[in-house]
């Protein structure tokens, strides 16, 4: 199972929110570059990026902090937030990111969704399907949408989308753990899935739970910034499983 730290970018500094509230704000580092320069020292390979001001202003925004942490890390960023056009999806590409998520989007244009798995394939187009009780919630989680997660799952799959992304809301930046059932209903009920587990992670023991449920990935933010689990019990892990 990979780990992918995430780092959330507002005014280019690191950040968490919890349950996607943006009054919620904590900044953790103004310099995110350091923040993945530490995590790359620990043998960390991929990072999860969001651009939380994209994720408002439905464009991308800091595009500049991608670029920063494309070219002097060797960290394969998959990033997110507010990508809504082919432009956004260019400046992502060409700014560094490895993969990029779509989230909104898949809900509320789902044709231009679909071109873009037909244009990058499936390797750089990850969903993310983000629930709030089993329906599928959009627009940096500010509205809930009519789609149920299971379907919706499923509908990209058959377009060929492998990589799903999915974060229980009432579970993020809580640290009361993750939804290991949800997890495992997506998994048995979804074929040739790569499911990257996200939010409420809070202690490392929900990693080897993780793992064995099946996910491909598990993402990683407000446990480490707070210190709950440790970027050495991390690359102890990443060892172990290598």
């Amino acid at each position: 199972m990979r780990i992918i730290p995430a780092i959330d970018i507002i005014d280019g500094k690191c950040v968490r929110l919890s349950k996607g509230d943006y009054n919620t704000k904590k900044v953790y580092n103004e310099h995110p570059l350091e923040v993945a320069k530490e995590f790359e020292a620990h043998g960390i390979e991929y990072l999860h990026l969001v651009d939380l001001d994209g994720a408002k202003s439905k464009h991308i925004v800091n595009y500049k902090v991608l670029e920063a942490i494309a070219s002097k890390t060797s960290l394969k960023i998959d990033f997110g937030g507010g990508l809504k056009s082919d432009e956004d999806l260019k400046i992502a590409f060409e700014s560094g990111a490895k993969q990029i998520t779509g989230g909104s989007i898949a809900v509320k244009e789902p044709t231009v969704f679909e071109s873009w798995i037909e244009k990058y394939g499936s390797e750089k187009i990850i969903l993310g399907a983000d629930a709030n009780n089993e329906k599928v919630a959009v627009s940096g989680w500010l509205e809930e949408s009519e789609e149920e997660l299971l379907p919706f799952i499923a509908k990209y799959l058959q377009k060929g989308i492998e990589y799903v992304i999915c974060t229980d809301i009432s579970k993020d930046g809580m640290l009361q753990g993750p939804s290991f059932e949800l997890y495992q209903k997506i998994i048995e009920n979804s074929e040739n899935i790569k499911l990257i587990a996200s939010g409420g992670i809070s202690t490392f023991d929900e990693l080897p739970k993780l793992a064995e449920i099946g996910c491909e990935g598990t993402i990683i933010g407000k446990a480490i910034y707070e210190g709950r689990i440790s970027l050495k019990q991390l690359e102890q892990f990443i060892l172990g499983n290598s």
